[in-house]
């Protein structure tokens, strides 16, 4: 099949979506599938306000276009609400071709969090992007559950995965990265940003150490702030893997993500995980022996921090093997919406005759 993904989330970007994306597109292309990739690389762009790291297109709308007719998909895909998806989501409804979209980003309430926008203008936003969709993809049964009470419909799940080769645990002579702290370690991988509620991590009293493994706008203004906590910047690769299989508990406080996709790299790597009962840990964490959650998003993520130091690393890593990329790209090749084979013949065909006569008509004028 020739699978079209249009996407504002892209590499160089370091977030659990374009890990998504990235390794999906990978498993699609192993299974045989033709993937045309539309991203904010191929496009000049501008630096989103608040958070630099990710690049918005300009003028992305008559190029992607182009890309549509030159790919000629099967099927469409539009994984984000920026210019890119925009623009993919006016060329489907103009030609009535179908597509799917994704909801990564709870982004009603990431505006609220930084800007005074209320909610429902967020929502009336996403719902107007999502309505003209045949299916809403959507990373668990909570965030199903949540986004149908906000009026979304066709709403279907697409499971999350793992690289269980590159998370593992920590393995007989590999140094400790932590060798100097005091313990034992709890550890935070992730943006260092407001609605990733990181503080109500950094306020707990707990033994040991606190680490935070990532970038974002609020890295300097915690660091000091909480002098006593271990910020370390961005981690990748191997270093990263270290930081997750060395530490002895890993804490999602997020209130706002989707999923989480650290969740199961730390569980990969042996780190049970306390979390707060969110979209993402609500779904995976109970009766999985891999993690536990706090008593309500507001209380217990301390207690749910020490309770988790006396779970078994084997059985968390046994729980992330559960999960692969292979079933996230199958999963999202079931959710997709092919267009019929004799319309898109027949589409695709009266389009390039149409472009042939458009080229011609200034010789002739």
């Amino acid at each position: 099949m020739r699978i079209l993904l249009a996407t504002d989330a892209w590499e160089p970007q370091v977030n659990g979506v374009v890990r998504t994306l990235t390794r999906v597109v990978k498993e699609l292309k192993a299974m045989g599938h033709a993937v045309e990739v539309i991203s904010p690389d191929l496009f000049k762009t501008f630096p989103l306000p608040t958070y630099p790291e990710i690049q918005l297109a300009i003028g992305c709308y008559e190029p992607v276009q182009e890309r549509f007719k030159a790919f000629e998909p099967e099927a469409i895909h539009i994984a984000t609400e920026g210019p890119i998806g925009l623009a993919a989501r006016r060329i489907c409804v103009e030609w009535k071709l179908p597509f799917t979209t994704s909801y990564h980003t709870r982004f009603p309430e990431y505006v609220s969090a930084r800007l005074p926008l209320p909610l429902a203008a967020g929502y009336a936003y996403m719902k107007w992007f999502h309505k003209p969709s045949g299916r809403v993809m959507v990373a668990t049964p909570t965030m199903r559950d949540e986004l149908s009470t906000h009026g979304f419909r066709n709403i279907s799940s697409w499971s999350r995965g793992v690289d269980t080769e590159v998370f593992h645990p920590r393995r007989e002579g590999e140094a400790d990265v932590y060798a100097d702290l005091p313990r034992p370690i709890f550890l935070y991988v992730g943006r260092v940003a407001v609605e990733k509620n990181i503080e109500a991590f950094l306020g707990l009293d707990l033994p040991g150490t606190k680490v935070v493994v990532g970038p974002g706008p609020q890295l300097e203004e915690l660091r000091g702030k909480y002098p006593s906590v271990v910020f370390t910047g961005p981690r990748s690769g191997e270093t990263l893997t270290a930081h997750y299989n060395c530490a002895d508990v890993f804490v999602f406080p997020s209130l706002t993500d989707t999923f989480g996709l650290v969740l199961l790299e730390s569980m990969a790597c042996g780190t049970p995980v306390a979390a707060y009962p969110a979209p993402g840990p609500v779904d995976i964490l109970p009766n999985s022996g891999a993690g536990v959650l706090a008593h309500s998003p507001t209380e217990g993520l301390k207690e749910a921090c020490l309770e988790a130091l006396r779970l078994d690393r084997r059985q968390v890593r046994a729980f992330a093997e559960k999960f692969s990329w292979r079933a996230c790209a199958e999963d999202f090749v079931r959710n997709l919406q092919p267009y019929p084979e004799p319309e898109k013949t027949r589409f695709w065909r009266r389009l390039r005759r149409l472009a042939r006569v458009r080229r011609r008509r200034p010789e002739t004028a």
